[in-house]
């Protein structure tokens, strides 16, 4: 089987997770190439090969410098024609997903969305992937070909540089035309950890409602500590305490770190599916009922104002920061 994996990228730099996505397709067998599409990125495209693609297909033009669905679509479908590939992957982002079920609909065939695991049985792909807001997993295999499939962030190891070289094949956009214009695009703060790419995020829920400018201040302090990302349930974004970027949860960003501590979040089904896979689950809560705790591997019943303070003197005691 041949698997042609998307490489997505950002203002010229590589989406972290893509490499965790070619990290999977190389763990299938079969052969394995990779797609860059951007601006200035002929180095991520030499970084696919060094990371064990055994080819990869560029296009690299200045109209392609931001992700546009229907450029990025058509230059898909004609990478997919020239490579002949039997599966495409990409990482579960909002680009990711949006390019694979535009790839898929316009090929007529099914993907297989937000995969925690992905394998090959019969020539096929199988991926397992939550449904019900992730109170069920269930194997997902589609008919057609090529199948498509999207991998969540962190559900694999990235792909490691082991210094080999592919071969790299220029083409051209393709002469495809774009529906949206871009007016304005805003960037995070600097310095900022992605929610997607955290290994722990610190986050804040409904708790913080009486003073929340302090709460969420207590909350970055300890996620400054630990070298986290921080993060809000819907509750407190729909209540103003935080922008929606922080958003955790079914409608704001699906998350799976190592360390997910929640502070002040009751854990409404709509959060427990955006952060119910995180490896270890941390809940602060002054309601012993609260459904978090239900998930929760450790569980603090308690008032946040006073026990992130006390985390945070000890993480940075512990580690000496």
């Amino acid at each position: 089987m041949k698997t042609l994996v998307f490489i997505e990228t950002e203002s010229g730099a590589v989406v972290s997770s893509s490499w965790e996505a070619l990290g999977k397709a190389l763990s299938l067998g079969g052969e394995v190439e990779a797609l860059v599409i951007g601006h200035q990125v002929a180095a991520v495209a030499a970084e696919a090969g060094a990371r064990g693609a055994t080819g990869v297909y560029l296009i690299d033009d200045p109209g392609r410098a931001l992700f546009d669905l229907d450029l990025y679509t058509a230059d898909v479908k004609a990478v997919l024609t020239e490579s002949h590939a039997d599966a495409f992957l990409a990482s579960h982002t909002g680009n990711g997903r949006d390019l694979a079920a535009a790839v898929g609909f316009d090929l007529g065939v099914g993907v297989i969305a937000d995969c925690l695991e992905l394998k090959v049985v019969d020539g096929r792909l199988l991926g397992t992937r939550p449904i019900y807001s992730g109170n069920i997993l269930v194997d997902v295999q589609v008919d057609g070909r090529p199948q498509i499939a999207t991998l969540r962030p962190r559900a694999a190891a990235p792909a490691p540089v082991i210094g080999t070289t592919a071969p790299v094949v220029t083409m051209a956009p393709t002469a495809a035309t774009s529906r949206v214009a871009v007016k304005a695009v805003e960037r995070a703060e600097a310095g900022e950890i992605s929610l997607t790419d955290a290994s722990i995020i610190v986050s804040g829920g409904r708790g913080v409602a009486k003073d929340p400018e302090l709460g969420f201040k207590l909350i970055r302090e300890l996620a400054q500590v630990l070298g986290a990302a921080v993060g809000a349930s819907r509750a407190a974004v729909d209540a103003g305490f935080i922008p929606y970027k922080y958003q955790v949860g079914q409608t704001g960003k699906v998350v799976r770190p190592d360390l997910y501590i929640a502070c002040g979040i009751s854990g409404a089904v709509q959060h427990l599916a955006g952060m119910g896979s995180s490896k270890i689950i941390v809940a602060i809560n002054k309601d012993a009922e609260a459904p978090i705790f239900s998930v929760a591997n450790y569980g603090i019943v308690g008032d946040l104002f006073e026990i992130v303070p006390a985390l945070t003197r000890a993480a940075r005691a512990r580690l000496n920061r």
